[in-house]
């Protein structure tokens, strides 16, 4: 399944930083992916709470829209990505 990155913009006067408003913000993602196929992996909050980026695999981009239109959660880009770590691709030795 392909894995994407949205980003988000988050409302004015959501603290998604602190146990509350994380436990919050977590039931919602849940609750908007739960029934069209795509599974949040977990998400970055920026320091300043003006953008959420979500990692997650999902069928296409459509079924990420459609659960986050269900969920009240906004989606300004999604972006189809790959992966690329240390522990996923070998290093090139230059000599």
């Amino acid at each position: 399944m392909p894995r994407y990155l949205v980003e988000r913009a988050i409302p004015a006067g959501l603290d998604l930083l602190s146990s509350n408003g994380s436990g919050r913000a977590i039931e919602q993602v849940l609750a908007c992916y739960s029934d069209r196929r795509v599974h949040w992996i977990h998400s970055f909050v920026s320091v300043d709470q003006t953008r959420m980026f979500c990692l997650c695999n999902a069928p296409g981009p459509e079924a990420i829209r459609l659960s986050s239109r269900a969920g009240g959660l906004p989606v300004e880009r999604i972006f189809e990505i790959s992966v690329l770590d240390p522990f996923s691709t070998r290093m090139i030795d230059p000599k």
